[in-house]
């Protein structure tokens, strides 16, 4: 399971960023470390300690690095040239407190590096769509971006298992509750599919938190969900328990 090390300016902000991820999805197998602040406990980063960090971050599958800003950039990038033994490392672009979220679910789930970089970078992609500012960043025309989101064609003729479940959760499908059915569907063999049947967002594939919040869930609306394997009732059962008001 790759690891991840958290790289701020500020010590009480990482601390902050690394626990609201940790309440969100509890019980991850997934080591987080914290370089923060300079070696002095002021503002600042060090290279030193993020490859410290990086080193005890790694278990053989390779570490994600997420940043803060300026330089704690090239703290990183220095750290990785410290490096006593070969680790293989990758500076993400994420966000920091979307992206370490994104991060650590798709983490926790076994994903390898580069997936897990992938969800850590399209973590703002939920905020966009509830703000409905989804656009490409170098499309001053404000264009709708090419649907990365959406699920290739199935490549089986076997039939899947659909239902369409009410959202009574209060608050609907917000973070939390779909951060926690994000790894509850981890332990099941089924690939489970998610839609708002009412809006018409979707599908997307239901281990991906990033995407799973691009559905804009709220109280009320139809969600469908089409699983396919051994287990696939008992996962729509799981979903329909995390969108319950109970």
């Amino acid at each position: 399971m790759i690891g991840l090390v958290v790289v701020s300016h500020s010590r009480p902000l990482a601390r902050a960023a690394v626990a609201l991820a940790t309440e969100l999805l509890p019980a991850q197998a997934v080591r987080v470390e914290i370089a923060a602040g300079s070696y002095d406990n002021s503002l600042g980063t060090d290279a030193v300690a993020v490859a410290e960090a990086i080193t005890a971050a790694d278990s053989g599958d390779g570490v994600l690095v997420l940043m803060d800003l300026g330089s704690a950039v090239l703290s990183a990038e220095t750290a990785v040239d410290l490096l006593e033994t070969p680790v293989q490392v990758r500076l993400c672009a994420a966000p920091f407190v979307e992206g370490l979220v994104a991060a650590l679910a798709m983490a926790g789930s076994g994903a390898d590096l580069e997936k897990v970089a992938q969800e850590a970078e399209h973590a703002l992609t939920a905020k966009r769509t509830q703000l409905g500012v989804l656009t490409r960043l170098d499309d001053p025309e404000g264009e709708s971006p090419a649907p990365s989101d959406s699920i290739a064609p199935p490549t089986t003729t076997a039939p899947r298992t659909v239902a369409v479940i009410e959202v009574t959760n209060e608050h609907g499908l917000h973070a939390r509750p779909a951060a926690e059915l994000v790894a509850a569907l981890r332990d099941f063999d089924a690939d489970v599919e998610l839609r708002n049947a009412t809006t018409g967002a979707g599908p997307v594939p239901a281990d991906s938190l990033t995407r799973v919040l691009t559905l804009g869930l709220l109280s009320g609306h139809q969600l469908e969900v089409s699983a396919l394997g051994p287990e696939a009732a008992a996962a729509i059962e799981i979903v329909r328990a995390s969108t319950s008001g109970h």
